[in-house]
């Protein structure tokens, strides 16, 4: 049962604070790392946060390595890359898989079986791109050749095809066999094995999927309300329309399944107040209101300093980053230069339970320098001792992280915070 707080009694709405700290609580973005980094930490912190965005832009560490540094500190990369593959190097078996939540993700085997559903949806064709492709001349046909490939030759890679040259007929090339194991892939015949210079490496489910892995497949159903359920226990706090963003539900899909949970007392609407002329209602798991009232009281107050990746899952939620931030979350890596404000893949810096600016870095790996296009504070904030003294120590961090040895910033908003934060390193 959950317990009564004091401020159901009156009505008397939460602090923004409060669902801030509740919110860099779930996401494990509260408190500093605090001892060594393994496979199990990694591990414990992907189950944390529900699952982990992989993204191929690369101006420094690829996505899904920068979520797990925010939370972890630094820490062997490869550890994640052995908990995908099972490599003997990682010191234990395969614990992830990758497949769809919010985007390509990597996703603890323990909740395998609730894809099972969005597989199902791809082989009968009433999901994605592949509806209308499956039925063009040969394709269907083209499939079962891939498969067949992978079946007799191993594990493969998409250019394995082009560079082997097999053909089936005089449609044969590289691009329609992509799309086959892509195919292949969304409906669960085949899974990434690992992943060699980021390229997915395929092979048969069955050579893939530990025995262990439970394979009873849930109704669509039961699937829909899993995920919308461990997604509002990731998030913490949010709009209750948000909660289908983190796994990437329509919001219309959505909508009945939250209106269900908030009806039998799953989810709970606490009113927050959100200015200081406007309060709203957000939505908390049940089982996190206990963790809200310490937020209020006090008890709960983050004190993590770290940088953000644009695809962290902190940013799921649609239009959180402006309610309780006041901060506009953009990647700017697909404008023109010339619109650019903040920088090709701007990253945002996290000072306790504040936004207080963001700076856009690109690593030159043949130096081992980590150059800073441009480092920017949000508005109102000023680049005080203690607040640069720890962006500088967390900038260390990311440094090592990188095997970099040198920063450099070509261009600070206060000029004067770019040579505090050099001063300080």
């Amino acid at each position: 049962m959950t317990p009564k707080r004091k401020r159901t009694a009156n009505n008397t709405p939460y602090p923004l604070s409060a669902a801030r700290a509740l919110a860099l609580d779930a996401q494990g973005l509260a408190t500093p790392p605090d001892g060594a980094v393994g496979p199990d930490s990694i591990y414990n912190t992907i189950e944390r946060i529900g699952w982990l965005q992989i993204d191929t832009l690369q101006m420094v560490r690829r996505s899904q390595y920068l979520t797990l540094w925010s939370r972890l500190g630094k820490y062997d990369p490869e550890h994640l890359d052995g908990l995908l593959s099972g490599d003997a190097e990682s010191g234990q078996g395969r614990r992830l898989f990758e497949y769809w939540r919010h985007a390509a993700c990597m996703i603890p085997l323990d909740d395998y079986r609730y894809s099972l559903p969005t597989q199902r949806a791809y082989r009968e064709g009433r999901t994605g791109w592949y509806r209308g492709w499956i039925d063009e001349p040969g394709n269907r046909d083209l499939v079962q050749v891939v498969l067949e490939h992978i079946r007799d030759h191993g594990a493969s890679r998409s250019s394995d095809f082009e560079r082997d040259g097999v053909k089936r007929g005089s449609w044969w090339d590289w691009k329609p066999a992509k799309r086959a194991l892509e195919a292949l892939y969304n409906q669960g015949d085949v899974m990434v094995a690992s992943r060699v210079n980021f390229q997915r490496v395929y092979d048969l489910k069955e050579r893939v999927l530990p025995e262990w892995v439970s394979r009873d497949e849930p109704t669509e159903e039961d699937a829909t309300r899993w995920s919308l359920e461990k997604s509002i226990r990731r998030l913490g706090i949010c709009d209750p329309r948000g909660v289908a963003d983190y796994v990437k539900i329509k919001r219309t899909r959505a909508k009945p399944v939250i209106d269900e949970m908030i009806a039998d007392g799953t989810i709970e609407l606490v009113p927050v107040q959100q200015s200081s002329d406007a309060t709203g209602s957000l939505a908390v798991h049940r089982e996190d209101i206990v963790k809200l009232d310490a937020a209020a009281d006090g008890a709960l107050e983050p004190s993590h300093v770290t940088f953000l990746n644009p695809f962290d899952n902190l940013f799921w939620a649609r239009d959180r980053d402006e309610q309780f931030w006041g901060f506009n979350q953009i990647l700017e890596a697909y404008k023109r230069e010339p619109d650019r404000i903040w920088g090709y893949y701007s990253l945002p810096i996290l000072f306790r339970d504040r936004l207080v600016g963001r700076f856009d870095p690109k690593l030159e790996r043949q130096t081992g320098v980590l150059r800073v296009k441009k480092l920017h504070l949000e508005p109102g904030v000023k680049p005080e001792d203690d607040m640069v003294a720890s962006i500088a120590g967390s900038m260390r961090d990311f440094l090592a992280f990188h095997d970099a040895s040198d920063l450099v910033i070509e261009h600070s908003n206060p000029s004067d915070f770019g040579t505090k934060l050099l001063a300080a390193m």
